[in-house]
């Protein structure tokens, strides 16, 4: 299959990349990085990216901005950072997407554990992966020609959790591998509209 990847080179993408590459021609995107830039916060930058890449057979998002912050001294604009991002960033990769997909392809987006296990700081985190969980349950119902639409929902990965752990008192990582599987599960498998959590 042809598989374009945005966020190839960040630390889930690049699982993804060596996960799916043995088995799939890989298109890799990103903001500064890989065969094509795209901002998936900029619509024009998303339709400029799929005619220079044409047709594919598989679409995962492992891309993404979020705001972590103390939600009392949160402004509009560091809020809409998450909205305009990693929310309607990955909204309108679907949106124009789909017309790129061919039939019997998929479409991977990315959540993650904080839509149900919040922590302090993480509201806007919180918000944005409750709402792209959302997204894909409706969005799976209008697909066609067998089409697919899943989400893979991560904690924090043991890969990051120097970086991040310490926002997670009491909370596990998960192996970065484990979380590749899941994205190879929605490109490769045959489910639709699914969240695929691993906590």
């Amino acid at each position: 299959m042809k598989v374009l990847i945005i966020g190839a080179n960040g630390t889930i993408g690049k699982l993804v990349k060596q996960t799916l590459a043995p088995r799939h021609d890989i298109i890799e995107a990103g903001k500064t990085s890989g065969q094509y830039q795209v901002d998936i916060s900029n619509e024009s930058s998303i339709r400029q990216l799929f005619e220079q890449v044409g047709n594919v057979d598989a679409i995962v998002v492992a891309a993404g901005d979020v705001h972590f912050g103390a939600m009392k001294e949160m402004t509009e604009e560091q809020f809409k950072l998450g909205l305009n991002s990693k929310l309607l960033g990955q909204v309108n990769v679907t949106l124009i997407g789909q017309h790129y997909l061919n039939a019997g392809g998929s479409i991977t987006l990315t959540s993650g554990s904080l839509s149900h296990h919040p922590t302090f700081g993480g509201t806007n985190f919180s918000t944005v992966n409750a709402a792209v969980d959302g997204f894909v349950l409706g969005a799976a119902l209008e697909l066609k020609q067998d089409r697919r639409i899943n989400v893979v929902s991560p904690a924090v990965l043991a890969e990051s959790w120097h970086v991040y752990g310490a926002a997670f008192p009491g909370g596990e990582s998960v192996p970065g591998a484990k979380v590749a599987l899941a994205y190879q599960r929605s490109v490769e498998g045959f489910e639709n509209g699914q969240q695929y959590r691993v906590w």
